[in-house]
């Protein structure tokens, strides 16, 4: 048995006093002497023996009395469990991901878990709390309640290893206190397999509640599937986690408007297509009916106004009708110059710099290009048959290329294709392996075969390239090659236009990193930022002649379409999404995790860990005594004579 108070044990000296009375009540009586006292000393003899019996019971009543009503006030208890005196410090981790909108017996699993902790932890219980996006150290749960209440959720997840290693770093030092860590989430399937690595000093707490949803619908994904002058196709990818469903209802809203509405019956994946004008700007939105998640029924997308790529071919004697016909105008503002009538103040102005077949490469020429191409321009190089290979060298040092070693006079074939290489990303439905290989005569052998797009037989470069720029081993003169009448000229030369200018996507994800580029030029002291109805916020950004480039990573937080603006300009729109990976309702099996505690009740933990500190108070029953002693006392004074 332990006190609670142990001070007030002290008081039972007291006890002292009573007896002190009672010894002094306890005198010895004076005998008086009487004539003929036979039968008096009969009397007199009974009635002392009873009086000192009856005396030594009430002292021992009133000594029980105040002894119990003493231990009472020290509140004595006995623990529940052996651990009761050390030290209890819990950190709690709660899952605000997505997934966590899945609905419970009451309400969506993040709001139970979250009445769990006002409901059953007390207001002055000092805890640490974390979530996906937010930490909570040393607080009380009276302290936490609004944030609770206003807790919403996070597109991002915290992988389980990364919640193991934060929730022991939130720990105090305290050697002897015994450490719950809880970890409140749905667990999710990933990748990955579920493991906690063996820590013997803390008690893991797996909180898994269960859902009763059995299925969920998403939309995943939107691309153009085909365009004209007046038309656009755009497809919609939609998947399903459960049971197949009929007759889903998926609306195309522009702004607030409804443009348009499809329905669908989908068993794990099911596409549509909407067609829509390709003259307008759009601020699409998509939206399907679906009583689960609710975070992926609806999708931003945007469709902006698209300026013609400027491309200027430079040449001298090689003919550039073939590349008139692949940057078309509806696309393109091609423009080809002889190179002893170009006007170099139109370079800074392009985004596609060719060089077509130039014998050498001078000085002017090279120190322009250098300027464009630092200013985020793009440069294509075709050789001539007879180019002066040291002024080529010298640009391609500048550039940070692999240089020209020698001229190679054997005709080779092209019969590899880099399908890895970001010019050719998605340029492919599938991996070409039956095309007519092209064939050049004569071409120059590179320093390295690193960055190679399109290969020789050999394993030779065809093609090098990096992000800005690409250089052919050959000329692509009729007289030289093939390569102009190959089906691979046009997927090749149209992407390395197409790329020259950054477009901004349909959509970005939220939660990734993402390079945006806007097309526009600014002061030297102006910036853009990104704006909704209730924030606005600058990002980080590059800043070009041409245009300025955005990076986003964890802004925005929540999906939507922004506006990116210029002072009170508004330059354009763009569109997040969410990331879908939550919308998968597969989920860990915790039964075969190893030294860990496994429930689906947030409340059942807690109670558990409490029952640690929980007692067996005893102060009622020792009041209940000392009542009781005091019924005695009464009783033996009033009824023993």
């Amino acid at each position: 048995m332990q006190f609670k108070h142990p001070e007030f044990l002290y008081a039972l000296f007291l006890l002292v006093i009573p007896i002190l009375i009672h010894l002094f009540q306890l005198r010895r009586f004076q005998k008086v002497e009487f004539t003929n006292v036979k039968f008096l000393k009969s009397v007199k003899l009974q009635t002392r023996k009873s009086s000192q019996i009856k005396k030594w019971l009430t002292l021992l009543t009133r000594m029980l009395l105040l002894a119990c009503v003493i231990i009472a006030f020290a509140q004595p208890f006995i623990p529940k469990t052996s651990n009761f005196n050390e030290a209890q410090e819990t950190v709690l981790y709660l899952d605000n991901s997505f997934s966590m909108q899945a609905k419970g017996s009451n309400g969506t699993l993040l709001n139970e878990a979250i009445q769990d902790i006002i409901n059953t932890l007390p207001e002055d219980e000092t805890i640490s709390l974390f979530t996906n996006d937010k930490t909570f150290r040393n607080s009380t749960v009276k302290a936490l309640k609004n944030e609770l209440i206003q807790l919403s959720h996070s597109p991002t997840q915290l992988n389980y290893e990364a919640v193991f290693l934060k929730g022991k770093q939130l720990f105090s030092n305290q050697g002897s206190a015994t450490r719950n860590l809880v970890l409140v989430s749905d667990f999710q399937q990933n990748e990955s397999p579920l493991n906690f690595q063996a820590d013997s000093t803390l008690q893991l707490n797996l909180v898994q509640p269960k859902s009763s949803m059995l299925s969920n619908i998403s939309i995943d994904s939107l691309y153009v599937s085909s365009s004209t002058a007046e038309t656009l196709e755009l497809n919609v990818k939609l998947s399903n986690q459960g049971e197949p469903i009929e007759n889903v209802s998926i609306s195309l809203f522009n702004n607030d408007e409804l443009v348009t509405k499809s329905a669908i019956d989908i068993d794990e994946e099911s596409q549509t297509t909407f067609t829509i004008s390709s003259t307008e700007e759009i601020n699409g939105k998509l939206m399907i009916d679906d009583d689960g998640l609710q975070y992926d029924n609806v999708f931003y997308f945007n469709i902006n106004s698209k300026p013609n790529i400027k491309v200027l071919a430079i040449n001298e004697h090689a003919d550039d009708s073939y590349l008139k016909r692949i940057y078309t105008e509806d696309e393109f503002d091609y423009k080809g110059f002889k190179l002893n009538e170009l006007n170099f103040n139109l370079i800074p102005e392009q985004n596609l710099i060719i060089l077509n077949e130039l014998g050498l490469i001078t000085d002017a020429l090279r120190t322009a290009l250098l300027a464009f191409k630092s200013d985020g321009g793009h440069i294509l190089i075709i050789p001539s048959s007879q180019s002066d290979l040291n002024t080529y060298n010298r640009l391609f040092q500048d550039l940070q290329l692999n240089t020209y070693t020698n001229q190679n006079t054997n005709e080779k074939r092209v019969t590899s294709i880099n399908y890895e290489h970001p010019l050719l990303e998605n340029a492919f439905y599938s991996k070409v392996t039956n095309f007519q290989y092209p064939k050049v005569t004569t071409s120059y052998q590179f320093s390295s075969n690193a960055n190679a797009v399109l290969s020789y037989e050999d394993g030779s470069p065809f093609i090098i390239g990096t992000a800005n720029v690409y250089v052919f081993s050959s000329a692509l003169n009729s007289d030289n090659s093939n390569f102009k009448n190959s089906q691979l000229i046009v997927p090749v030369l149209y992407n390395m236009g197409l790329q020259s200018l950054k477009l901004p996507q349909l959509y970005y994800t939220i939660g990734q990193p993402n390079s945006i580029a806007i097309q526009t030029s600014i002061g030297q002291d102006d910036i853009l930022t990104l704006d909704t109805e209730e924030t606005s916020v600058i990002p980080l950004q590059k800043t070009y002649s041409k245009s300025v480039v955005l990076e986003t990573n964890d802004f925005p937080s929540v999906a939507g379409i922004l506006n990116v603006k210029n002072k009170e300009t508004v330059l354009q729109n763009l569109s997040f999404n969410y990331n879908r990976s939550e919308s998968n309702l597969k989920y860990h099996d915790l039964s075969s995790l190893k030294n860990t505690s496994v429930e689906s009740s947030l409340e059942t933990t807690i109670n558990a860990i409490k029952s640690n500190t929980n007692v067996n108070a005893l102060w009622k029953w020792f009041v209940i005594f000392a009542l009781a002693f005091l019924i005695i006392e009464m009783l033996l004074l009033k009824y023993l004579k």
